[in-house]
């Protein structure tokens, strides 16, 4: 536990470090470009490199929450609309496996309900093997919404669909 601790702060002063040293850069960068020596270019470089680091550092200042490292459990569930629902939550589906398989989680589904036609009426998928899944999928808890033109219409009429997306942490026994 106390090496727990210990590396958590050993990343936050890593953090603190690069991002104090590319803005040290940036200012010498800056005072280079007066005096000609560098490229308006390479400031632009060195300024998109301080600021991803910046945003980066302030993204994990966000999720300081005990369970906001944990892995996560996601549940999918269609709402009412039928076949546009059950698209729209297969939809969903697709967009979290994807986001999660780029960010380098092993992303499992361990129960899917297919619906009538196409699409799902409810999936149950765990993001395992990755930092902060939690806490980068906790904001997606609540009901999505999709207005769009049918293509289970014959009128081509729009259709709001609904889904409802529930993230929890994976908490262990400790």
């Amino acid at each position: 536990l106390q090496m727990k601790k210990v590396k958590d702060i050993k990343r936050w002063i890593d953090g603190y470090n690069q991002v104090r040293q590319m803005a040290d850069e940036l200012q010498l960068a800056f005072d280079f470009y007066h005096e000609e020596m560098v490229t308006e270019e390479e400031v632009d470089e060195d300024y998109s490199k301080a600021i991803e680091a910046i945003e980066s550092l302030e993204l994990k200042n966000m999720l300081r929450q005990e369970e906001d490292p944990m892995e996560c459990v996601m549940k999918i569930n269609s709402g009412a609309g039928g076949t546009e629902s059950q698209d729209w939550a297969s939809m969903l589906m697709r967009m979290y496996m994807r986001w999660g398989e780029a960010h380098g989680y092993k992303v499992t589904v361990s129960d899917i309900q297919e619906g009538d036609e196409a699409g799902i009426k409810s999936v149950t998928m765990k993001f395992e093997g990755g930092e902060y899944a939690y806490g980068y999928l906790k904001s997606e808890n609540g009901v999505h919404r999709l207005v769009r033109v049918s293509p289970f219409n014959a009128q081509g009429k729009r259709m709001t669909s609904f889904a409802s997306v529930f993230v929890t942490p994976l908490v262990d026994d400790t």
